[in-house]
């Protein structure tokens, strides 16, 4: 029951952190707006809401000496994950901190860049916060306001990782993978309500009678490359004797 919960708890993060992600890639674009900020504001809250969790659970879990070795092992994995996890929200934040301070909406310093990317962000939003629709309540100046907030959460993040590092020392190269890299990549992947996208590579075996008719082409191909040069000798001889008669 542990295992799974851990499981549940990981890719409710995982979710919620590839829309930060995904948020964070529309700053200072022509899509950017205070409705964005807000999201933004809103979809890291969560993310360090499940950070938290995510940590107390697994935290209390490895420090369990009665656990099994394989039990070990795989919450231990789940760890390495989560850390990474943890990383990538700590990138997205100082990205986020550095894009809002070079646009500002309220005294715009410089025009919005023109990137391609249109339409309203606050379905990527809604999906990050498990609502049907996102409300909107931020003030007017929340794009300079939650840049002050977003400085102290990002040295926040960063206590919180090396506090982890401390009471749980794991090695992520000593943690063993259950699948090969790349493995989710080459199965159909069925997507439910949290997921953010889908990706899917269908592979077709190779069929025994394509094998046997490559073999044939080949054959064909070396016979036409045979008659051809007998045809350009005959050519030849014929026109030697032509000129020297």
């Amino acid at each position: 029951m542990g295992k799974e919960e851990c499981k549940t708890m990981l890719d409710a993060l995982n979710k919620v952190t590839a829309c930060y992600r995904h948020l964070v890639i529309a700053l200072g674009s022509t899509s950017d707006s205070q409705n964005l900020r807000e999201e933004l504001k809103k979809t890291r809250k969560k993310a360090q809401e499940l950070a938290v969790a995510n940590r107390t659970k697994l935290t209390t879990l490895l420090k369990d000496k009665t656990l099994s070795k394989e039990d070990r092992a795989e919450y231990e994995r789940l760890w390495v994950l989560f850390s990474s996890s943890m990383e990538l929200i700590e990138v997205d934040m100082k990205r986020s901190l550095e894009i809002g301070q070079d646009f500002p909406l309220k005294v715009p310093t410089r025009h919005l860049i023109q990137t391609g990317m249109t339409g309203s962000t606050n379905a990527v939003a809604a999906r990050a916060m498990s609502v049907q629709n996102m409300k909107y309540e931020g003030d007017s100046n929340i794009d300079t306001a939650d840049l002050r907030d977003l400085q102290t959460e990002i040295t926040q993040v960063s206590q919180m990782m090396e506090e982890m590092e401390m009471k749980v020392q794991v090695a992520p190269w000593a943690v063993v993978a259950k699948q090969e890299a790349g493995a989710e990549l080459k199965s159909n992947m069925s997507v439910g309500n949290s997921s953010v996208g889908v990706i899917s590579i269908c592979e077709e075996e190779p069929k025994d009678d394509e094998g046997g008719g490559g073999r044939e082409g080949g054959a064909a191909s070396i016979g036409a490359v045979v008659v051809f040069f007998v045809i350009v000798t005959v050519a030849l001889v014929l026109g030697y004797l032509v000129v020297n008669m």
